[in-house]
């Protein structure tokens, strides 16, 4: 069974730092890019950040761009989402997943509908 594991999340203060971590188990996903999003209630799901399968690039939404890095170990099958400077409207439950086909620029990951796996999410509250 595939699955996508996220961990990480909790409550903070403004200002504070937070690392998610996704891991995935059932099957490899080091040739897949992968993306972090994130969903506030009432909102409908953001993309954050993404991965190309090598690391060689990423690629951020630019309300996180300065603040967050997205990293992957593909011998630990994971990925990581670094997030310094965390601001109140940061909160929000955080999902990975993993892209369901190549795509020569990575902003074509911009969108939930480039993933075919996703985790159960993560919760983060940040608060003033």
């Amino acid at each position: 069974q595939v699955q996508l594991v996220e961990s990480g999340g909790g409550l903070v203060q403004a200002g504070a730092s937070l690392r998610l971590s996704c891991a995935a188990s059932g099957r490899t996903f080091s040739n897949n890019a992968m993306g972090w999003f994130r969903q506030a209630p009432g909102k409908e799901r953001e993309f954050v950040a993404a991965i190309s399968w090598s690391a060689s690039s990423t690629y951020y939404a630019d309300s996180v761009k300065g603040r967050f890095t997205i990293t992957r170990d593909n011998a630990k099958n994971t990925v990581y989402l670094q997030m310094n400077s965390l601001k109140p409207e940061d909160t929000a439950a955080y999902y990975c997943a993993a892209a369901r086909k190549f795509r020569a620029e990575l902003r074509d990951y911009g969108t939930p509908y480039e993933y075919d796996c996703w985790g159960q999410g993560t919760q983060v509250t940040v608060s003033s």
